[in-house]
């Protein structure tokens, strides 16, 4: 095994050296293990269990515990863990990504290190990108932990507040990234602490974890309420949008996808609309709808971005090519979209909590993943999640043959060569796989096989039912599958009777995507376990990524370009061209996803305050803690706003109203100026007796509920404002360049502004109620005595 890893000039060649010691020692148990009984070994669970109680260090049992998820795979699954499997497991449950190729039978792998890590009694999370790898995974990988005295269980959208506190609270918990993230902000707006589902993080395996917390990261989870559309604006806006031209009314940068109005844009807008200033605050709303009106034209497209059906727009997930069934775009983008096509406006959804992928991922204390492409996106990996990439080697050598791409000048002429290189494929009986980047394209080559007659299965996101069956059929002989790149991932092609001796599944790329990695999965697709495969890519300059990353560099090419006459490209530098540009959009992403989770940071910050502090309300029993923390800062806070360094007696009469209404009584300052220090002395007495009264009820039920009530639905109401102020900030924030300073820092300094501002309400109001309240009670019980 070492001499392949050599081979591979694997850079964690320390990590894997340290792993094929502890692989020894699991082999060595194997012996052992298989003379047990069924029930002999299903203890082996209580025993790990109490050994890590008492003190044994979690690699002390890391071996044993492998070799008897090993052996009961044998005896359950008839399927008997690979050593490069247990070097996967042991990579995965030291917190790193296991980079295993297609095929190499990465779901087994999971069962490893998530049965050791279940034994701590902590809970396991395994994410998977879809509803259907979730429920086979539960069904089959989840009968080796449940031969062995685990619980596992399943987490699904729309199951009941019960089934879902049975699935955390089981050992291992099976279901779809965006799920958990979701139950995550759920749980942090029920009413009572019993309705939450979660348990505290602990772990998680992630399956294709550069799809999860890459390619999906680029969209926060966000549960939104729904409020009527101002359809008229809508239909104005999406009129006026029409009307405006590229670089005239409006700038747009492809690469990036930022779109902002110019001088000009804002002339006919306020013209319009009768407005003076659009930028000034009271035109906000306004200034939403017309750029959302913009965006809606020009970034997002019919039959790429989103598919039209029965009347309704369903958005399109450009990496698997799949409709995001009740998926909307939030902030009134997708009645934009709704208003572009005519169609009637559904409601707008207003976000009510919201988490980036990237955030939410980070709370887990340990978290690993596989996925047969990451080296790639090893920096952003490693920087966002604090986890290496080990590159596992295949069990098999890789018999698949990867030919060099074939470059043409215009999309017609690719797609011809497309044609001639299937029915070439296609006499001899060998199956082909087409790949596409998106919906257009798979159609787009499916009317040139149309037209010469070729018989195939086109599968995108408008046939997502028979997408697993489909893609599994790939392999059978004489078969052409059009599918988009990421359709079916982590289903298995097997090869037909026949097929290995006619060259195996035979992969051709219609276009380079904007990432690598989704270029080799799309070449991993062939060649799985030592099979024979073979993997071309035919792409054209016409293509989609090169008019929007490399306008400059292709004019420049074509100076001296040269090509034969059926348009293929045969300068030798094209293939350069190409990686350069691949490289470029791969760090534009990653910029703008590091610049998404900077905007986010600032949010979770103001978040870990909000949900930490409902948590504390909800819990009932912090009653005077809660109070005492949020009378003191709302009394300092008062002080610190209301009184400068040089107040003045109208500042002190405006600083007592404020007190008066905050503490529910009078508050007698000095006729003379007072010192700070004096204000500060009496306020901490207004404080004191605020804490004294409050003492009477910490232990009063319904008084307590009424506060728990009333101070919850306050801090709700809070945060959906501030997240409304600051999506409203971000929208603006790139407005602010002529100001000469880092639009980061204004967005940084103004949210916390914000945040203050809004949290401090809310808290005035809670304590200025909850004073008048016990106050109001006092008051009512000296009367009945």
């Amino acid at each position: 095994m070492l001499s392949i890893l050599n081979r591979l000039n694997n850079p964690a060649l320390k990590n894997i050296k340290k792993y094929e010691s502890i692989i020894k020692k699991i082999n060595a148990l194997e012996a052992h293990y298989e003379k047990m009984s069924d029930s002999e070994l299903r203890n082996m669970t209580f025993l790990f269990k109490e050994d890590l109680k008492n003190g044994k260090k979690f690699p002390q049992i890391l071996p044993d515990a492998f070799a008897v998820v090993r052996e009961a795979s044998k005896r359950v699954l008839n399927m008997r863990h690979f050593d490069v499997q247990l070097m996967g497991g042991l990579a995965l449950a030291e917190g790193n990504i296991a980079e295993m190729p297609t095929g190499e039978g990465k779901t087994l792998v999971a069962s490893l290190p998530a049965y050791a890590r279940a034994l701590e009694g902590k809970g396991v999370h395994i994410i998977t990108v879809n509803e259907y790898l979730a429920k086979r995974d539960f069904d089959q990988i989840g009968k080796i932990h449940d031969f062995l005295g685990l619980t596992i269980g399943l987490n699904l959208p729309l199951m009941d507040q019960t089934e879902k506190q049975q699935a955390y609270n089981s050992d291992i918990t099976y279901g779809v990234g965006t799920e958990f993230g979701f139950d995550y902000l759920r749980d942090n707006m029920v009413e009572s602490i019993s309705q939450k589902v979660q348990r505290p993080f602990n772990f998680a395996i992630i399956d294709e974890v550069d799809s999860v917390l890459i390619d999906e990261a680029k969209t926060p989870l966000i549960i939104a309420g729904q409020t009527p559309a101002n359809t008229e604006l809508h239909r104005i806006a999406s009129i006026l949008a029409s009307r405006f031209k590229v670089g005239e009314d409006f700038d747009f940068d492809e690469e990036t996808k930022a779109t902002s109005l110019t001088d000009k844009g804002i002339e006919k807008v306020e013209a319009a609309f009768g407005v003076e200033n659009l930028y000034e605050l009271e035109h906000q709303t306004l200034y939403h709808y017309v750029i959302n009106a913009v965006r809606a034209h020009v970034i997002f497209k019919r039959d790429i971005d989103y598919i039209i059906e029965e009347g309704k727009i369903l958005l399109v997930d450009m990496f698997t090519g799949r409709t995001m069934e009740g998926r909307t775009l939030s902030d009134g983008l997708h009645q934009a979209i709704e208003a572009k096509e005519n169609l009637e406006n559904t409601l707008e959804n207003k976000a009510m909590s919201q988490v980036t992928i990237q955030n939410y991922f980070r709370m887990y204390p340990m978290l690993c993943g596989m996925t047969g492409t990451a080296k790639t996106q090893e920096k952003e990996f490693r920087e966002v999640y604090n986890m290496d990439v080990v590159q596992i080697p295949t069990n098999k050598p890789r018999a698949r043959v990867d030919m060099p791409d074939e470059v043409y000048v215009t999309a017609d002429q690719k797609y011809k060569a497309l044609v001639k290189e299937v029915e070439s494929k296609h006499k001899v009986g060998q199956p082909v796989l087409i790949g596409t980047t998106s919906i257009l394209q798979s159609e787009d080559a499916a009317g040139y096989l149309r037209e010469a007659n070729l018989p195939f299965q086109l599968l995108n996101a408008k046939s997502v039912e028979q997408e697993v069956h489909l893609i599994s059929q790939a392999g059978q002989k004489g078969q052409i599958t059009i599918a988009t790149n990421m359709a079916g991932r982590g289903t298995d092609i097997v090869l037909g009777e026949g097929v290995a001796e006619i060259g195996g599944l035979h992969v051709i790329g219609t276009e380079k995507h904007e990432n690598r990695r989704i270029d080799n999965q799309l070449r991993g697709r062939s060649g799985r376990q030592g099979d024979p495969g073979s993997t071309q890519f035919l792409i054209s300059l016409e293509d989609d990524m090169f008019r929007r990353f490399a306008k400059d560099d292709i004019e420049k090419f074509k100076k001296k370009m040269s090509f034969d006459e059926s348009g293929k490209i045969l300068n030798k530098n094209v293939n350069e061209l190409i990686e350069r540009t691949q490289r470029i959009v791969e760090g534009s992403h990653f910029s703008m996803r590091e610049y998404n989770l900077k905007l986010d940071d600032v949010i979770n910050e103001q978040r870990k305050i909000v949900f930490d502090l409902r948590d504390r309300l909800l819990s009932g029993h912090e009653f005077t803690a809660v109070l005492k923390s949020m009378l003191k800062g709302s009394t300092e806070y008062q002080i610190f706003k209301l009184l400068p360094e040089d107040f003045t007696e109208d500042d002190i009469k405006l600083l007592k109203r404020s007190l008066e209404e905050l503490y529910s009584q009078p508050v007698i300052i000095p006729n003379e100026k007072p010192t700070r220090k004096q204000i500060i002395t009496l306020a901490d007495k207004c404080v004191k007796e605020g804490l004294d009264m409050a003492s009477d009820y910490e232990n009063d039920e319904n008084f307590l509920k009424i506060f728990t009530r009333a101070s919850v639905s306050q801090i709700d109401a809070m945060w959906v404002k501030n997240l409304e102020s600051m999506t409203h900030l971000k929208e603006g924030i790139g407005l602010r360049h002529y100001q000469q300073e880092d639009p980061m820092r204004i967005y940084q300094r103004e949210g916390l502004e914000l945040f203050t501002r809004n949290f401090e309400n809310f808290r005035y109001q809670v304590v200025s109620v909850t004073l008048k309240t016990m106050r109001q009670l006092a008051a009512r019980k000296k009367e009945e005595n």
